[in-house]
């Protein structure tokens, strides 16, 4: 018989997408539930930032693409009206924010620096930037300038006075620091021959975790290695070697395709979690350098080539020993791992050459790995993201 749970005790939950829908479950498997916000002519929904009170959450929704066959990705999907949402988890209560005095059509939370301010990212014709705004929209001002590159990735430092973001900028993907007002900025990482992405902070503050992709030889992007930095740019430093770490997942098939930038992560301790490629490792999705890419994808799928996969580990960036937290024979691919809010379980995506991934959760050791969902009719689970921790009465 279940116990009924104790008022303090703690339930921890993830949202995770699937088929364009968002959906929410317990860690132990049980609560799942789609949302279904019942707003025409909204395709996607993404979650974004939570605000400070743990249960309202902004919400990224998008209508149906601008691209496709015959209009190139760069010049038509910011065309794509999207709508930002604030989402109260409690009431069940959906408000759109960021309304007012709109610069485009085409907005996406980039992040949350105060339960009043967020930076948004505006993507226009002319180009793509980073705006800071009220959460109704009002009162918007230039965090990043035009034409210097577009903006992503941002992260906010554990005292909430700096952000570190990359910019994809003529000269390269580089690193950079600012105040949340954009203010004092500071160059970390750049390099003519790498593609440096994903900043994260430490857990005390004191360092940026990026990835470093050698993009000449590897126009795909699918593999990186693990860097480290000071916020000021200094003590730079190689934790991988060999472009061990993958990068740009692609998994499914032609009918059932998907993929996005691997990021690695912190754990409370001061650990790195990120998917290790087995030697010799090969994806399915064969990036096309050749041909232009119209889609931002240019692949084809040849599962016939591929080989190996990828493992989550555990890297101690203090003497670079690692830990493999899961192992699978034959080899499939492991990826976006994230560690709970506890400390206690790790989320991460596994799938199999040519399947859509299936979403796993285990112990902190990688003991007792086991299969949360597949997602919509078992059409594939990604995008894993643990909630804050609410209690359970």
């Amino acid at each position: 018989m279940e116990q009924p749970r104790s008022a303090t005790e703690h339930v921890e939950r993830l949202f995770f997408t699937s088929q364009g829908r968002t959906a929410i479950i317990n860690a132990d498997g049980s609560g799942l539930r789609y949302f279904d916000f019942h707003v025409p002519d909204q395709v996607t929904w993404q979650p974004g930032p939570f605000l400070s009170d743990g249960r309202r959450v902004i919400f990224l929704s998008m209508e149906a693409r601008r691209d496709g066959p015959g209009r190139p990705f760069d010049k038509y999907y910011h065309q794509t009206p999207t709508h930002l949402w604030l989402h109260d988890l409690e009431r069940d209560a959906l408000t759109e924010i960021c309304a007012r005095e709109r610069l485009a059509v085409f907005y996406t939370p980039a992040l949350l620096v105060s339960d009043e301010r967020l930076l948004v990212q505006v993507v226009r014709d002319s180009g793509g930037q980073i705006f800071s705004m009220n959460l109704d929209g009002s009162d918007a001002r230039e965090f990043t300038r035009l034409g210097e590159g577009l903006p992503y990735g941002l992260s906010l430092s554990p005292d909430g006075h700096r952000v570190a973001y990359h910019l994809a900028s003529p000269q390269g993907y580089q690193i950079w620091t600012s105040n949340v007002d954009g203010a004092d900025r500071v160059r970390v990482a750049a390099h003519p021959d790498r593609l440096y992405f994903g900043p994260t902070w430490s857990p005390d503050g004191a360092w940026l975790l990026f990835q470093s992709c050698h993009f000449k030889t590897d126009p795909g992007h699918d593999w990186s290695d693990l860097c480290l930095a000071r916020p000021d740019g200094g003590d730079f430093r190689l934790l991988t070697e060999g472009q061990v770490m993958w990068f740009g997942a692609t998994y499914g098939n032609p009918r059932n395709r998907g993929g996005g930038s691997n990021v690695a992560g912190w754990t409370r301790d001061g650990r790195i979690l990120f998917p290790r490629r087995l030697p010799e490792s090969k994806v399915p999705w064969e990036f096309q350098a050749q041909r232009p890419d119209t889609d931002h994808f240019n692949r084809d799928f040849k599962p016939e080539l591929a080989r190996g996969g990828t493992e989550i580990c555990r890297l101690n960036p203090n003497d670079g020993s690692m830990a493999r937290l899961t192992q699978s024979d034959p080899p499939v691919w492991d990826f976006r791992a994230g560690e709970s809010p506890t400390g206690r379980q790790i989320v991460f995506c596994r799938a199999r050459t040519g399947d859509a991934p299936a979403l796993y959760v285990m112990g902190a050791d990688g003991r007792s790995p086991r299969l949360l969902t597949r997602g919509w009719d078992g059409q594939g689970a990604d995008h894993p993201r643990w909630l804050p921790l609410v209690n359970s009465a």
